[in-house]
């Protein structure tokens, strides 16, 4: 999940702090590039799938973490910043980076859709293309509207976007291509729509 609505003029730090600490709980504010972005704040079926998905990498792969709202540079999306649901990478790999770490060394991308306006172009038009750009290995997505898991893989960095995108439904066995190497049962992943 990632910026929904960017206010269009710069602000400073201080500004920023100011508005971040009278915003409702409702939503969650970012900073990027010196404009205040607005995305709306989880809620418990995202989070338990996500939690769901770092179980398993972990019974399957535990020299890999999964990293919570790790925050990536990525030239294509967004003035360079995205932050996925999840980045999958070798264990440790994020530390010391800070909040926005090159992607170099990400094997996997990992968004969970919202039931929000932005979700269309973000996650399914947007992402892909900046993720492919940028190199990284997979893009997961699962899609709670669409009760699917589109695996991406084969990046193409020269135009973006990936050269394989394969899709499921619910319910039925994914396999997560090398350099991950998972097979993920989904049927749990119905208990979480709407």
């Amino acid at each position: 999940m990632t910026v929904m609505a960017e206010h269009t003029s710069q602000m400073s730090v201080d500004e920023f702090e100011t508005i971040a600490s009278a915003a409702p709980e409702t939503v969650t504010l970012e900073f990027v590039d010196g404009r205040i972005g607005v995305k709306p704040v989880t809620d418990g079926d995202h989070n338990s799938i996500v939690s769901w998905l770092a179980k398993r990498c972990m019974q399957t792969r535990p020299d890999l973490d999964l990293y919570q709202t790790q925050g990536l540079r990525v030239d294509a999306y967004r003035q360079s910043r995205a932050r996925p649901d999840a980045v999958l990478a070798p264990e440790a790999h994020f530390a010391g980076h800070g909040e926005w770490a090159d992607p170099a060394g990400t094997l996997m991308v990992v968004e969970v859709t919202s039931y929000d306006s932005d979700t269309d172009r973000r996650d399914r038009h947007e992402k892909p293309a900046a993720y492919g750009q940028a190199g990284i290995p997979l893009y997961l997505l699962i899609d709670r509207d669409t009760c699917t898991i589109t695996v991406h893989s084969s990046p193409d960095r020269r135009v973006g976007g990936y050269r394989d995108v394969r899709v499921a439904k619910f319910g039925e066995t994914v396999v997560l291509p090398d350099p991950v190497g998972i097979e993920l049962d989904t049927e749990i992943l119905k208990n979480y729509v709407r």
